[in-house]
């Protein structure tokens, strides 16, 4: 398998650097933050990093509203911080993916500056700007996703332009060749310094219909998000005219020639659209994106059945492309609060590590999750996120998920020496990485050891996936390559089950993972709470188990 490209079946580990550790002081974590703490990265045993947005901006979005895609905003450091960065990742083994914000930037970049001065100019083709409707309305009913019309009326131009976040944030018009050339020559920039790979924020929203056609209204009873707050009126439209346009597919294809021109790097698409899981399935077909993820699995719903069918469903949909799967990230409620019903453990941290490591794909892992970390109750008063301002008290943002990473049992827990951007909760503190180094049982420990384990699994990185038909809360599936078969089986409740297996025989079970272990013997699948068994398979066996396939 030393042929396999290194993206596929990794574990990426997502560092959000206003939160991860700071150096000057100031209470936001930056690049030489991240330098500092690389060692502890290499130590959990994951293959690369992903970094969120570090570039030049005035963090209206909190640098996803990018000013200038080619410089590191002196908030977070230099240049030649991110240099020294990328070159002691790789010394230690680590791939470094970078966030590239493609479809909008800053209002504060030279070129939306330029934009909205005329009709005329050289650039004012750039954004996406529209006449008012004869009323003086907007001219169409594009909701933003922070809430509210997708449109801000400009005087200057005496026009609306389009923004499918912020009004801070505008949308290129990717219709016109030369954003598309200047976006490109943005990105080939950071692969000619050396990066591994880009995860691409909202690729599906770089086109919008060109004829500005209205967005249908979605029934009540169809009216679920996707990372997005349960009362947000973006809810109340399919967009089938503001993002996931047909044109594109040819951007994705012209993105892929550029890629491809450098040695095993990797595009990872951040995808939320009407169907998300189609649109991952056809983003990642061909010569497109290397993977694909979404929020499918960055929901409230948490059963087996529902992850099963999440994943059943793209298996059917992506003949070619390969899938990454997250249970966190930096724009939802951690896992452990979301799923963990008031009642979150170490052993469920540890459960729901195993079993998303396990499915066929890659893996986003968001900083914290190693330690088992909660989301954050952030006050009002301290709330920093637009998003969750603008909708208090129904929903709070994502503040919570973005608290300082707990390094030591301190005011600040180890992560500034000056006061933090978001202050770090009392909870977190006593799970600072400082104590779970000394507990072998602790939460850290028993990830560092799946990861070790997880690397000597070809089946688990690269293999097949089936799934067993089992009752809730068993999850239970094979993962086979070439000759080898797994049964793999989780519990995803606190307490022992038991349930039939259409094999009798007692099969041998692989040990070194850490996790609590069950049995597979006699005919019957017995799990401990939050337990699993990897046992492996030989061809009758697995044969026997078509029948719950």
């Amino acid at each position: 398998m030393t042929e396999v490209p290194w993206w596929r079946g990794a574990v990426i580990y997502q560092i959000y650097p206003r939160s991860f550790q700071d150096t000057d002081g100031d209470g936001v974590g930056d690049l030489p933050g991240i330098i500092e703490r690389l060692d502890y990265v290499a130590s959990l045993g994951v293959d690369g990093i992903w970094i969120a947005p570090f570039f030049t901006s005035p963090m209206a979005d909190f640098g996803y509203d990018i000013a200038d895609y080619r410089n590191v905003d002196p908030l977070f450091g230099s240049l030649a911080d991110f240099d020294a960065l990328l070159a002691k990742a790789h010394r230690l083994g680590l791939k470094v993916m970078i966030d590239q914000v493609l479809s909008h930037t800053s209002a504060e970049h030279a070129w939306f500056r330029e934009s909205r001065q005329s009709r005329d100019n050289p650039k004012a083709d750039w954004y996406v700007w529209a006449d008012a409707r004869d009323d003086g309305g907007p001219p169409n009913n594009w909701l933003s996703l922070f809430g509210g019309t997708a449109w801000q009326w400009e005087p200057r131009r005496g026009q609306y332009y389009l923004h499918n976040f912020l009004t801070a944030q505008p949308d290129l018009n990717f219709h016109h060749p030369d954003v598309r050339a200047a976006v490109l020559d943005n990105v080939k920039f950071w692969l000619d310094k050396g990066v591994d790979g880009l995860r691409l924020d909202a690729i599906n929203f770089c086109f919008h219909d060109a004829q500005l056609r209205d967005n249908p209204p979605k029934p009540k009873d169809k009216r679920v998000g996707r990372g997005f707050s349960p009362d947000n009126p973006y809810a109340f439209q399919y967009h089938y005219y503001n993002n996931t346009q047909p044109e594109n597919i040819p951007f994705l294809e012209q993105l892929r020639v550029l890629l491809d021109r450098y040695r095993d790097v990797a595009a990872l698409g951040e995808i939320s659209s009407e169907d998300s899981l189609a649109t991952m399935a056809e983003y990642t077909s061909g010569r497109r994106l290397h993977m694909g993820y979404s929020f499918e699995l960055l929901t409230d719903d948490f059963s087996a059945a529902y992850i099963r069918g999440t994943v059943q469903r793209l298996e059917q949909q992506m003949r070619e492309g390969w899938p990454c799967w997250a249970i966190s990230n930096h724009d939802v409620e951690r896992v452990l609060s979301r799923w963990g019903d008031g009642h979150p453990s170490a052993p469920m941290a540890n459960m729901l590590t195993a079993m998303l490591c396990s499915l066929r794909g890659s893996v986003c892992v968001y900083q914290g999750e190693e330690l088992g970390l909660t989301e954050a109750d952030v006050p009002y008063e301290a709330l920093r996120d637009p998003y969750g301002i603008a909708f208090w008290p129904q929903f709070k943002g994502r503040d919570g998920c973005r608290t300082p990473m707990p390094w030591r049992d301190d005011s600040h827990a180890g992560f500034s020496s000056g006061a933090p951007w978001l202050p770090v909760p009392e909870e977190h503190r006593v799970l600072a990485v400082s104590h779970q180094e000394k507990d072998a049982s602790s939460t850290l420990n028993g990830f560092r050891a799946f990861m070790r384990w997880r690397r000597d699994q070809p089946a688990l990185r690269w293999g097949e996936i089936q799934f067993l038909d089992t009752v809730e809360p068993v999850l239970a599936f094979v993962r086979s390559l070439g000759d080898e078969a797994l049964l793999v089986a989780f519990n995803l409740s606190g307490e022992d089950i038991a349930l039939p297996l259409a094999v009798t025989d007692t099969l041998p079970l692989l040990e070194g993972h850490g996790l609590p272990q069950g049995r597979a013997a006699g005919g019957e699948l017995r799990l401990p709470g939050y337990g699993t068994v990897f046992a492996r398979l030989d061809a009758a066996q697995s044969k026997a188990l078509d029948p719950m396939r």
